[in-house]
């Protein structure tokens, strides 16, 4: 029975980051996955320039840039007009040492974690792990786990445990924490294409959030593709909507193409705005979307997730010298003021103002945003809590 670690519920972007920084200071993790890899799929896609400046020291920063595509601006736009507000990321530079967005997926990023580690005896990663209860005592925590080939039953221990296994989070519903919020009644359809709209849309930024006749879309480029955010009719079906003839129908919407796009992923989604009351019972502590879940508009979920990492293995790291069990405390205070008043906030702010559809509330919002880039000092303030920035400050201030 081993006691003297740290268990990693979930092996995404949060978990990994969490469990490399807890490991960087000496202290062993288990990292329980309950699929049979690292997961591939095509998720979130944004690194804002606070976490690129949080990985730089590890090495993670050059190599994610190395795969990804640079982005120096954003807008949103008119899809009709052209109309633009763009945003320059420059304006921050005396903030951060990555002044853009990075597109990348998060993907790699958890595959070069997870390489990272295997030759770090610090951590062990178990695949095809399901966790199916959580016990604690003043002391220590028990994990209890069944493997998914052969069904076998374990009982683990450790000293603390962290949920970071997504918005299904067993280790939030083992607490019994009520994930408090609402679900928005539309569906988006995620669709990746190698189409180069950048070639025949005229002043687009890789991040362009556009306004179109019959509601919105957002397309996002990365190195190798650009993903397109659709929304379908409700009077659809499911298989309707994500059927290839829909989406054909609706890339066309975007940008009328006398050849079939080439469809390289289709990922439907619900968006929801839900959070806990804390991110800490006990010795158990939640992290990123088992503590919280909000639109992906902005791109702020991923971000936010790791900042959380950073936060909990810094103070997880002095509790381990010494430091006192007051600081997880001080964790839920910091992150869940930061999700709930500066994730949350902002990103139903950014899906309530593309959703908009009367043209003059439209055409208000355009000018208002245009005046906004135009003066310098107001577009830094505003970039500063796009970017994450300003909610990290907000943390800091937080004792």
């Amino acid at each position: 029975m081993t006691v003297d670690r740290v268990i990693v519920v979930g092996a995404g972007p949060v978990g990994l980051t969490a469990s490399m920084l807890l490991a960087e200071q000496d202290i062993p993790v288990l990292i329980l996955e309950a699929d049979s890899v690292i997961s591939d799929d095509l998720r979130a896609s944004t690194f804002h320039s606070p976490t690129l400046d949080m990985l730089e020291p590890y090495g993670l920063t050059d190599e994610l840039i190395a795969q990804g595509l640079i982005c120096p601006t954003w807008q949103i736009r008119m899809h009709a007009t052209g109309e633009k507000a763009v945003f320059d990321l420059s304006l921050i530079s005396d903030a951060t040492a990555h002044p853009y967005r990075l597109q990348c997926e998060q993907a790699k990023l958890c595959r070069l974690l997870a390489d990272s580690f295997s030759d770090d005896d610090r951590i062990d990663i178990q695949y095809s792990t399901k966790v199916t209860g959580i016990s604690q005592t003043d002391e220590t925590v028990e994990v209890l786990t069944e493997r998914a080939d052969d069904g076998a039953e374990e009982t683990l221990t450790a000293r603390y445990v962290i949920g970071a296994d997504g918005a299904g989070s067993v280790v939030r519903e083992s607490l019994g924490l009520e994930f408090k919020g609402s679900t928005y009644p539309e569906t988006t359809v995620l669709a990746s294409t190698t189409f180069p709209f950048q070639d025949y849309i005229e002043g687009l930024s890789n991040v362009s959030y556009c306004w179109s006749e019959g509601g919105n879309f957002a397309l996002l480029r990365l190195k190798d593709f650009w993903r397109c955010s659709l929304y379908y009719d409700p009077d659809l079906t499911f298989e309707e909507a994500t059927s290839d003839e829909r989406i054909q129908f609706q890339l066309n919407d975007v940008l009328p193409n006398p050849e079939p796009y080439e469809i390289v992923d289709v990922r439907p989604y619900r968006v929801h705005q839900r959070i806990v009351d804390t991110y800490r019972v006990g010795r158990i502590l939640l992290a990123g979307d088992a503590a919280h879940i909000n639109s992906p508009s902005g791109g702020m979920g991923m971000n936010g997730g790791i900042h959380d990492a950073f936060s909990l293995a810094e103070k997880l790291s002095e509790i381990w010298r010494g430091g006192d069990d007051s600081l997880l405390d001080l964790y839920t205070r910091q992150r869940r003021l930061v999700a709930e008043s500066a994730i949350l906030r902002q990103a139903d702010l950014n899906r309530r103002r593309m959703a908009q559809k009367d043209p003059d509330a439209r055409a208000r919002a355009l000018a208002d945003l245009q005046a906004t880039t135009a003066d310098p000092e107001k577009a830094r303030d505003y970039l500063l809590k796009s970017s994450m920035i300003a909610g990290l400050q907000m943390a800091a201030s937080i004792k």
